[in-house]
């Protein structure tokens, strides 16, 4: 139940406010990530990201959990599309995790891909054209959701199909996706409401803020907390 690390988040408000991530919450996220979209102690993961970004904890410490290789980018590394792509062939990378915008500066500057790669898309939305790109150039292509406030991911997607429509996908284990109207009733299918998020990956709440905590975190109606995305 103890705070795992606390790390800060400006969201659209553009108030930094520090989420309270848990060791439980850490702990599902990479039991889940570990089966699905899967590791082993063979891989060898690419880790690009900044530590002030939460993704890390899939780049540094799942990797750590399984016996994986972890080959670290320096800032310079992930800036450089050349030197990215020389880590990848050196170390033979087989597992990357990257925003769109990593993604895209890999393909724009040439790079071919490897056929063995796992590559994991996230933080932002993977676009149609973006993924039609990827897909010939690795051996899977996931899309990956979470906010920050339900520790990293909550959700994935493996594409197989760049013209279909690209879904944030199904839930991580232990965790519920609720899409529902202003007063907290689910919509029926197809119709538009507000996406929240229950289960074992939830925060307990953001650091000596208590109403932004209630504002965010609410009781859902079995009693256990949902985060209030604020995503439709």
């Amino acid at each position: 139940e103890d705070d795992a690390y606390i790390i800060y988040t400006s969201g659209s408000t553009g108030r930094p406010k520090g989420v309270r991530v848990r060791h439980r919450n850490v702990g599902n996220l990479l039991a889940s990530m570990r089966r699905t979209p899967g590791m082993r102690a063979q891989d060898v993961v690419l880790a690009v990201t900044t530590l002030a970004f939460d993704i890390a904890v899939c780049e540094l410490i799942l990797p750590l959990s399984v016996g994986a290789t972890v080959v670290l980018a320096d800032r310079r590394d992930a800036a450089d599309a050349d030197r990215l792509r020389a880590l990848i062939e050196t170390h033979r990378v087989n597992i990357m995790q990257a925003t769109p915008a990593t993604w895209r500066l890999l393909l724009e500057s040439g790079w071919r891909g490897h056929p063995g790669l796992k590559a994991l898309s996230g933080g932002e939305p993977l676009a149609a054209d973006l993924a039609a790109a990827l897909l010939p150039c690795v051996a899977e292509l996931w899309n990956v959701y979470g906010p920050t406030e339900t520790t990293v991911w909550s959700s994935h997607h493996r594409v197989v199909d760049a013209d279909a429509p690209i879904p944030i996908g199904v839930p991580l284990a232990n965790t519920r996706l609720l899409v529902l109207d202003a007063h907290r009733q689910p919509v029926p299918v197809g119709v538009v409401g507000e996406l929240y998020i229950g289960g074992e990956g939830v925060a307990c709440g953001y650091l000596n803020r208590p109403e932004l905590t209630a504002e965010r975190f609410v009781p859902g109606a079995d009693g256990q907390p949902l985060y209030r995305t604020g995503d439709l």
